[in-house]
């Protein structure tokens, strides 16, 4: 598998997505109910979705697709899988706030070995291959910065949708948050806290039960940036996407932040 061509699909996909989304965006969005949690889905991240999985599995017709919305696609059970999440922020969208970005990952045998995050607001797109570190827009390597702050951190917190207001732990984690950080984002589009991360432009990020399509592409770029992931008690987090990765909770940072973040969550 040639992962610098797999790289100059999935950018070029991404790119192309993000063209449609930031001109679709400049109309009337289409938005309707999903599920029963009040979350989202609009016309965009459908035609984006399409455009992104057609382009895959004409580039990678053996390779298994799975998507936000259509879950499944192409063949099944190989060793590459893609994940596509065609619109990051949807609910930011769906109220006119240009917040969003293409994410797309493609996983040997379950773990990241690619990330592409694009923002098609900024016209901006970082990528990563497993091992040989995180490109940045400009194609220099990007290396996460550590700059504490006597006013504490600047965190970012992120949940999966299943998570219900009342759940006791995500309401301690994040009252023991707000009490300690400097400020608290919750931005509804996880994948651009991690390039956020990955940038330098905030300390850390906790997540609770994170989704599992738009992880690995931010997770896998913040950690070729040289940002550390760890599991809520400061264990190793499984990165693999099929099925070994707990609720998918962990806290990320520069090595040097994290244990005082994991002394903050614990």
């Amino acid at each position: 598998m040639d992962l610098d061509h797999a790289r100059a699909v999935a950018v070029e996909a991404a790119e192309a997505a993000g063209a449609l989304l930031l001109d679709g965006t400049r109309g009337e969005v289409g938005v309707r109910q999903k599920g029963d949690a009040g979350d989202v889905v609009t016309d965009l991240d459908l035609a984006s979705e399409e455009l992104l999985a057609g382009r895959i599995l004409t580039a990678f017709p053996s390779h298994s697709v799975i998507t936000e919305e259509s879950g499944l696609l192409g063949a099944s059970g190989g060793e590459w899988t893609w994940l596509v999440d065609p619109l990051d922020g949807t609910n930011n969208v769906a109220i006119g706030l240009p917040a969003y970005v293409v994410g797309l990952a493609l996983c040997r045998v379950g773990r990241p070995v690619l990330g592409v995050v694009h923002d098609p607001v900024t016209a901006r797109t970082w990528s990563a291959i497993q091992g040989r570190g995180a490109l940045a827009p400009s194609g220099s390597r990007l290396s996460a910065s550590y700059r504490p702050s006597p006013h504490g951190p600047l965190l970012a917190w992120t949940q999966g949708y299943a998570v219900s207001r009342q759940d006791a732990r995500a309401c301690l984690l994040k009252s023991a948050l707000e009490l300690s950080a400097r400020r608290v984002l919750q931005l509804w589009a996880p994948l651009l806290q991690w390039v956020m991360l990955a940038r330098g432009d905030i300390d850390g990020i906790v997540g609770y039960r994170a989704e599992a399509i738009d992880l690995p592409a931010g997770a896998l770029i913040a950690q070729e940036a040289g940002i550390e992931i760890r599991a809520l008690d400061g264990g190793p987090f499984e990165e693999s996407i099929d099925g070994g990765a707990g609720d998918r909770s962990f806290v990320a940072a520069h090595p040097k932040a994290l244990p005082g973040l994991l002394a903050l969550v614990s």
